[in-house]
């Protein structure tokens, strides 16, 4: 028996992709913190030394939606795939990651590679978990073609220097993302 019922994962799944539509080109990402619960868990890998880990919906929508969004005004992030598990009531996306500026060519910049999102459910049209990943090597590539351009806003540059000092970064060894999020009996 699933532990959802299959439709009402497809329509926290609408929600969430039509909340992120619509945020994507406003650059306001306030509405996204509530489609997680209280105690929720939003998490990526920064590389080898690093994790970003928001805990609890407050701090997911301080961080994970306000300061680490900070100078991505306008980028949008479309969904391109979506797999939905639901026997465990997780949910894969796959999303690309398009900057609202032109390269020299004339096409927007986009961080080439595989963008993503795993989620877990936890009813009530609420995530209990996100965990993304993308490729951080096209991420810097992307980064510093802009800057070469002179095409980087100073709010991102800012935050380029403060580097692993932004709110919600810690060292991996602080958090064990598979042990803290990843159901091991399923």
């Amino acid at each position: 028996m699933p532990a959802f019922p299959r439709a009402e994962i497809e329509e926290m799944l609408r929600r969430w992709i039509a909340a992120n539509d619509e945020a994507g080109p406003k650059g306001d990402w306030s509405k996204m913190p509530s489609f997680f619960t209280e105690d929720a868990i939003y998490s990526w890998n920064n590389g080898p030394r690093t994790e970003f880990v928001a805990r609890g919906r407050k701090q997911i929508a301080e961080w994970a939606f306000g300061s680490e969004m900070a100078g991505l005004e306008g980028w949008i992030y479309p969904y391109v795939r979506t797999l939905i598990d639901d026997q465990r009531g997780e949910v894969i996306c796959i999303w690309r990651q398009i900057a609202p500026l032109e390269d020299p060519d004339g096409k927007p910049y986009e961080i080439a590679g595989t963008g993503g999102s795993w989620f877990r459910y936890a009813g009530n049209y609420q995530w209990g978990w996100q965990r993304d990943f993308f490729d951080h090597g096209n991420a810097g590539a992307v980064f510093g073609a802009m800057i070469q351009n002179d095409q980087m806003n100073d709010v991102m540059l800012e935050r380029m220097k403060k580097g692993s000092k932004m709110p919600g970064w810690v060292r991996r060894k602080e958090f064990d993302w598979y042990d803290t999020i990843v159901d091991r009996e399923a």
